[in-house]
Formats: C-alpha cells, sequence, structure tokens
C-alpha cells in the first residue's frame, strides 16, 4: 500500500455543490465506530452456537482469514472513492466504474443485506425492550424504530456521533463481561482450545458474512473529503476492534458454557451463567447496543443509496429523505411481525448473495477506476490489489456462494 501526494486533487470534492450528497465531516473516532457499528450486530451473539462443534480456534482462523480479505475488498472501494470527484455511494461507484448493470446489482445487494439485518435487530432489540419494560412485543419494535430512525434522520455527522459514543460503551461493556468470563470460567481451557476440522467448512461462511459491510466505506469517504489521508487508517482500526470483539464474545461464552448448554442467542445463555443479574443486564445491554448501532449504520448507508441509485436530487430535502427512511425502516417493523415466514426467509437468502456481489464487484470497480477514474489518488492498494489477490477475493467469496446454494438445495453432508 502506498500514498501519493495528491490532496489537492481530492480536496476538489468538498466543491461538488451539486451533488445530491453532501459532504459531512467525520472525526477519526467517529469513522472508526462506524465501522465497528457496521461490523458488530446481532450475528455476533451467535458466533458461539453456530461454531459450537468446531471449535473456539477454528472460528478464529476462519475470522482470520475472512476478515483479511473482506478489509481487501473494503479497501478497493476506498481506493474508488478516492479516484472519484464527486460523493457517490456504493451503488453510484458501481455505475459510474461498472455500469447500469453492476449498480443495480450493487442497490439490491445493499437492500436485501439492510432489509434482512434492520428485520432482525428489530426484533432483537424489540424482544430486550419489551422484556425490561413489560410492553408489548409489537410496541416495543415500534418505539425502538422510531427512535433509532431519529438518529438517521439527523444525518451523517450525527450517526457517526451517536456511533461514537456507544460503540466505545458497547467495548468497554464486552472488556468487563470477557473479564467476568474469565474470572468465573466454568469450563477448562484445553475443552475450548478444541478443534474439529470436519466442521470447518459452515464455520467459514459464517465468518465471511461477518464483514461484509462494503456499503459503509463510502460514508466514510464522504465524512473525510477534508482530510482523505484518515480513510485507510480509519477503516483499518475499525475492522481491528470488530475482529477483537467477534473473537472475544464466542471466547467468553465458551468459557462460562459447555456445549450443549449454549443458546442461539448467546445473551441469554451466557448472562444467566455468570450468575448475577447485574451482568445479566450488562449481557443484554451489550446486546442492545451491538444491534442499534448496527440499525444507525446500515439504515444510513442504505438511505444514501437509494438517494444516490434513484437520481434524487438532494439528500437534504425533507420530503425526499422521510419518504426513503419511510421505506426503510416499516416495512421491517411489519415483516419482523407479519407471519410471513417464507417471504422473510426469502429477504435473508437475498441477503446471503447480496453480500457475495458487494464483496465481489469492487475488484471490477477497482480495475475500471484504475482506467477510468477522475483523477489520480492520494492513496493506492500497493500489493493488495496484485492480480492473485484481486483472484483470491473473488474465489474466496464466490466459494461462499457456492456454499450458500448447496446449502439452500439440500445438498451438503450432515456435518455440514
Amino acid at each position: 500500500m502506498e500514498y501519493v501526494n495528491e490532496l489537492d486533487t481530492i480536496s476538489a470534492r468538498a466543491a461538488q455543490k451539486d451533488a445530491a450528497l453532501k459532504v459531512h465531516r467525520l472525526t477519526f473516532m467517529e469513522a472508526t465506530m462506524m465501522v465497528v457499528g457496521s461490523t458488530i450486530g446481532s450475528g455476533v451473539l451467535g458466533l458461539a452456537f453456530a461454531s459450537r462443534n468446531a471449535g473456539w480456534p477454528v472460528l478464529l482462523t476462519w475470522l482470520v482469514v475472512a476478515g483479511f480479505f473482506s478489509i481487501i475488498s473494503m479497501l478497493y472501494v476506498a481506493e474508488a472513492t478516492l479516484r472519484t470527484t464527486k460523493p457517490l455511494q456504493l451503488s453510484g461507484l458501481a455505475e459510474k466504474y461498472v455500469g447500469k448493470v453492476g449498480s443495480w446489482l450493487i442497490f439490491f445487494s445493499v437492500g436485501a443485506t439492510s432489509f434482512c439485518s434492520l428485520i432482525a435487530y428489530t426484533s432483537g432489540c424489540g424482544r430486550i425492550l419489551s422484556e425490561f419494560f413489560g410492553i408489548s412485543l409489537e410496541m416495543a419494535s415500534c418505539l425502538f424504530a422510531l427512535g433509532a430512525t431519529s438518529v438517521v434522520w439527523l444525518g451523517l455527522k450525527a450517526t457517526g456521533v451517536a456511533e461514537k459514543y456507544l460503540s466505545s460503551g458497547m467495548t468497554a461493556m464486552l472488556i468487563l463481561l470477557v473479564g467476568a468470563s474469565l474470572f468465573s470460567a466454568r469450563v477448562p481451557v484445553a475443552d475450548i482450545l478444541y478443534a474439529h476440522w470436519t466442521y470447518a467448512v459452515p464455520v467459514f461462511n459464517i465468518a465471511v458474512f461477518c464483514y461484509a459491510v462494503q456499503y459503509i466505506v463510502p460514508e466514510i469517504s464522504r465524512g473525510f473529503t477534508h482530510d482523505p489521508g484518515k480513510i485507510v487508517p480509519s477503516i483499518l482500526a475499525g475492522a481491528g476492534i470488530s475482529f477483537g470483539i467477534l473473537a472475544l464474545v464466542p471466547l467468553a461464552v465458551f468459557l462460562m458454557l459447555p456445549v450443549d448448554e449454549i443458546s442461539e442467542v448467546a445473551s441469554l445463555s451466557w448472562g444467566r451463567a455468570l450468575g448475577s443479574p447485574v451482568f445479566f443486564v450488562i449481557v443484554n445491554a451489550f446486546a442492545f447496543c451491538a444491534m442499534l448501532t448496527s440499525f444507525w449504520a446500515i439504515a444510513e448507508s442504505f438511505l444514501t443509496n437509494m438517494i444516490d441509485r434513484l437520481g434524487f436530487k438532494s439528500e437534504t430535502d425533507i420530503r425526499t429523505r422521510a419518504g426513503c427512511l419511510a421505506f426503510i425502516v416499516i416495512p421491517p417493523v411489519l415483516l419482523a411481525y407479519s407471519g410471513l415466514v417464507g417471504f422473510v426467509n426469502a429477504i435473508f437468502s437475498a441477503g446471503t448473495f447480496g453480500g457475495i456481489i458487494m464483496s465481489i464487484l469492487p475488484v471490477f470497480m477497482l480495475r475500471s477506476a484504475r482506467k477510468h477514474g477522475d483523477h489520480a489518488p492520494c492513496w493506492r492498494c500497493g500489493w493488495i490489489a496484485h492480480p492473485i489477490m484481486q483472484f483470491l477475493v473473488v474465489v474466496l467469496f464466490a466459494s461462499a456462494g457456492i456454499y450458500a446454494i448447496f446449502s439452500l438445495c439440500g445438498w451438503l453432508p450432515a456435518a455440514w
């Protein structure tokens, strides 16, 4: 990876007053925590259950491998944004560099992954609020969606500030919970270090989708038009913190619970195993914060993708913003309790393939941006953009897609 002195060219992006997406300055911490908030959602609480047969070392191995190649994919997007004068979201970049088909593929990918995530977060946070405040599940979910959406309504800067404080608090809670699990461990360390590679393939596929957050990179780039040199460090810092959380939460669960006692959503069994009502509250608060920060990042990104892809004049137009947010938030609330299981499952399947598309298309976006970009960037990917690395990115995520197809068709061995 290398830097070149082209800051004067990049700063011209801030002068694009006709752009639909406006420039909103972010700090390094805000951008870093937006990456963390995008990555750490409800899925982190299911990693222990999903990898219980394979073991923590297998999960850790795949988190390292999948994280490495996902970061490479994100950095491809970062270089493409740095070669582009006008602030664009992922779908806009795709249209510019791979054409309308690629743009619509990215747009529907972002939409599918956003809807399936928002359904999960609305339902999950609704359950926590319902449990703690004694209100109906539907009312709790509606209140959550209303409160969370109010932050997104205020824009990129407000979302960044909210992510900074809540993600920092979430990290502090995690340190406390992991520390408590280490001191109160019920399972011998030797048992935790077992590795059954027979079950490695399904764990690999889970790890791949932990990092499918390429859509957040253009938002970070838009927030750093004044200082583009911070884009890559903030992505790397956010990915590093995310890796730590993704690795430590399952470890803490494995320390406290035998394999046959791990619940599908770890906050339930983990909180009870710690043996104190205080820790049970902290575990659920961590889960709530994980889902809320992801809700903010995903909704903000989907909002700007809609404005960019559908050609709205400006993100600051009140009717445009209200209409787009209503489309983004209301369907997940309704679908979470609609009983349309088949339809919801279809959305989740679409989200799986959407994550694959978002991970592979940046390879082709980067190749085109290097030929047809608006200007030379202040940063280039260097060796991670070597054709062999690009090939490995495509193979890795395409393999995840093939696995998903085989899984849907019931063609996998029993162990997988």
